[in-house]
């Protein structure tokens, strides 16, 4: 076998190995109205479906990305991907009745630490695979195709909550055995480089993470002048406080944080989170969405997300080129900007409840969120030295994946608060008692079950309570044009010109650039 034959197998390998992620971020929205309404699940235990996957990833990105340069890439991949398929099995045989709630949240929480595990080690194998001037173009095909791979997951997801929602997991199982395969056939880099583990590190950023989004998330619920959610938000920040000091000062840190004195490296990381409050959020106001006021089956609504995904995998391989060829700087610039256009469009088109109206705009945020992500992942690892890899990878989709966990608890707060109101109020004026309103405004606010809560109803309450729900969506979607007109901002300012050369520091990168 070739060299370039045996480094596009791995490549495919660790396609199949993160595509079970990135499939389920976008399948399991899709059933979240079906899950709620056969598990009973409360409108807070719907929401963590999709947040405990999320935080449970940022919380421990770091130490899957450490323990990855520690005991070999290939081994924590072939974990992560078992351990990712036995959480989906048991997600998939979640019992009804009391029980069912805290169960499918806990192997969702157990998916999110096994793709932890997995995924900083597969970029790092990609990226040891390739040579520095190719690797855009790999990264580029690495999340172009995942993220093809995840438009699965909205069309299989609305055909296979028809069957049962529970084979939406069971989906990851076929996946993960092809994974498995394609590492056997190509064994791609299992060097091991043992270190002392930083376990207090771990302990503390887990912690932050942990205690940051509880008190966001739970922010709907117990309202923002409640003690439990500023003591949950201000204790999260005290131990990341604490984390920043230990870190700087233990000889064998989980994350070597002098790696952020490159203005590079740190632009990127701000990037990454800031793209990332809207990226993943979008999928889950999205889907409600479509459900709710354009009254689409949740196979339709896979359809809404599939122009999302149109526009992302196209731009996703011009962005990888233009990295290759000029640095990630002009890609995230003209990225930025095309979603923070394609948001705000997309926004004002929402209360005209027509998918016909909208897909074009849908593509366009796609299509920035695609020029951005690969490039700016890529440019950061590119900045680190070998040995890292997988670390600085566990930096970055740390910075990902907790962007991702705050913008969804954000959001979801303010997509509730706003239903309170424009929800609320459509129903109380076609005569719902207000009590009643407001327990079904709330609902719709996260895990709704749609135009169907209405079926009976007067089609002129329906229409209107579609409306409401669309105003709604249309002040999320606002900030999120707001937050990539942001990202523009941060990435003209501050992301460096020109590409990153081969430096002395990163010479060592030449030793394992193709594995064979």
């Amino acid at each position: 076998m070739t060299r370039v034959a045996n480094k596009n197998l791995v490549l495919a390998a660790m396609v199949f190995a993160v595509a079970m992620t990135f499939i389920d971020q976008t399948i399991v929205v899709i059933a979240i109205p079906d899950l709620q309404k056969d598990l009973s699940l409360s409108t807070t235990g719907a929401e963590w479906i999709v947040n405990g996957y999320l935080l449970s990833l940022s919380a421990l990105f770091a130490f899957g990305g450490k323990l990855g340069d520690v005991f070999g890439r290939r081994q924590m991949v072939v974990v992560g991907v078992i351990g990712f398929a036995l959480a989906s099995a048991c997600c998939g045989f979640t019992p009804t009745g009391a029980l069912a709630e805290p169960w499918i949240i806990t192997f969702r929480v157990i998916q999110g630490a096994t793709a932890a595990l997995m995924f900083p080690a597969a970029v790092g194998i990609v990226v040891a695979s390739f040579p520095l001037r190719e690797r855009g173009k790999a990264m580029a095909i690495f999340f172009g195709i995942s993220g093809g791979l995840t438009a699965i997951g909205p069309i299989a997801g609305g055909y296979l909550t028809q069957w049962t929602w529970r084979a939406i997991f069971w989906i990851n199982i076929p996946v993960a055995i092809i994974a498995l395969i394609l590492i056997h056939i190509s064994k791609p880099d299992s060097e091991t480089r043992p270190t002392k583990l930083d376990y207090r590190g771990a302990v503390l950023v887990t912690g932050a993470m942990t205690l940051t989004v509880l008190g966001l998330q739970q922010s709907s619920l117990w309202g923002w002048s409640a003690v439990s959610t500023w003591a949950c938000i201000v204790a999260g920040v005290i131990l990341m406080g604490a984390f920043v000091a230990w870190e700087l000062r233990t000889p064998d840190p989980l994350l070597r944080l002098q790696i952020f004195r490159d203005r590079g490296f740190a632009v990127d990381n701000v990037v990454l989170a800031l793209m990332s409050v809207v990226f993943v959020p979008y999928f889950f106001f999205a889907s409600v969405y479509a459900q709710v006021s354009l009254g689409q089956t949740p196979s339709n609504a896979g359809l809404y997300l599939l122009y999302f995904f149109l526009g992302f995998v196209v731009m996703a391989q011009i962005g990888g080129r233009m990295l290759d060829a000029r640095g990630a700087r002009p890609s995230v610039v003209i990225g930025s900007a095309m979603a923070a256009v394609g948001f705000y469009l997309l926004a004002g088109k929402l209360t005209d409840l027509s998918l016909s109206a909208q897909w074009v705009y849908v593509a366009i945020a796609g299509g920035g969120v695609g020029l951005i992500l690969g490039p700016a992942s890529t440019d950061a690892v590119n900045r680190a030295p070998s040995t890292g890899y997988s670390e600085v990878t566990g930096i970055t989709q740390t910075a990902r994946n907790f962007g991702a966990s705050l913008g969804l608890a954000v959001l979801g707060a303010i997509l509730i608060t706003q239903n309170r109101t424009n929800v609320s109020s459509a129903l109380i004026n076609g005569g719902v008692p207000s009590s009643v309103a407001h327990r079904v405004a709330a609902s719709f606010g996260s895990g709704a079950p749609g135009t169907r809560a209405a079926s009976g109803q007067p089609a002129s309450l329906v229409h209107d309570v579609q409306v409401a729900f669309a105003h709604s969506t249309q002040t999320v979607f606002h900030i999120m044009a707001g937050v990539m007109a942001a990202t523009f901002v941060v990435s003209i300012l501050w992301l460096p010109r020109g590409r990153v050369e081969l430096t002395e520091a990163a010479a060592e990168e030449r030793a394992p650039e193709v594995a064979t």
